[in-house]
C-alpha cells in the first residue's frame, strides 16, 4: 500500500537520520487523538507520542508529551526560557509543514527545539504521529531520543 504524500514526507525523514527500519503506516481509522491512537495500535494511551507546539518571541519549540499527561506550560516555558502559548491550527502548519492531528516528532519544515516527556522513557515502545491523523511509526524511546535530539525533561502537569 502507498502512503499519503505526508506520510511519504515522514519515512523519508526517517529513512535520511538512519532510520529506515521504522516503517510509517497508515490506517484505516483515525489516530488524531491518543485515546484513538492508542485503540488503533492496540496501545496504553501513555505509549502515544503527542506532538505539541508552542510558540515564544523567539520561535517555535516542540513537546513530545506521552499520551496519558497534560504538558504544564509553566515548565515548557521555563525549559525554552521564555513565556510560551500553543500555537495555532496555522502556525503549526506553517513550522512544521504538517497539521494538527498529524504532527511528526521530525521532519518539520524548520527543526524546532525538542523536549521528551521523561515518562515516554518508562515505556519499551512508543507511537507518534506521521504527517496526517492516520498515519504512526512504532520506535523505541531511545530511537524517538536519537531521532530528534530531544532534551529529556519533567513536562508533566500536577
Amino acid at each position: 500500500m502507498s502512503l499519503s504524500p505526508a506520510a511519504t514526507r515522514v519515512q523519508r525523514a526517517l529513512e535520511e537520520r538512519g532510520f529506515g527500519h521504522l516503517r510509517v503506516e497508515e490506517l484505516p481509522v483515525s489516530t488524531r487523538t491518543a485515546a484513538e491512537a492508542a485503540q488503533a495500535v492496540g496501545a496504553e494511551v501513555g505509549q502515544i507520542v503527542k506532538s505539541l507546539v508552542f510558540v515564544g518571541e523567539k520561535g517555535g519549540y516542540l513537546f513530545l508529551v506521552s499520551g496519558k499527561n497534560r504538558l504544564d506550560l509553566g515548565k515548557a516555558a521555563a525549559l525554552a526560557g521564555e513565556p510560551l502559548r500553543r500555537a495555532s491550527p496555522e502556525e503549526v502548519r506553517a513550522l512544521t509543514g504538517f497539521a494538527i492531528g498529524g504532527v511528526p516528532p521530525l521532519g518539520h519544515a524548520t527543526p524546532l527545539p525538542t523536549f521528551l516527556d521523561q515518562e515516554l522513557l518508562g515505556y519499551g515502545v512508543v507511537w507518534a504521529a506521521a504527517g496526517t491523523p492516520r498515519a504512526l511509526f512504532r520506535t523505541r524511546p531511545e530511537e524517538l531520543l536519537a531521532l530528534t535530539g530531544a532534551k529529556v525533561a519533567d513536562l508533566k502537569e500536577g
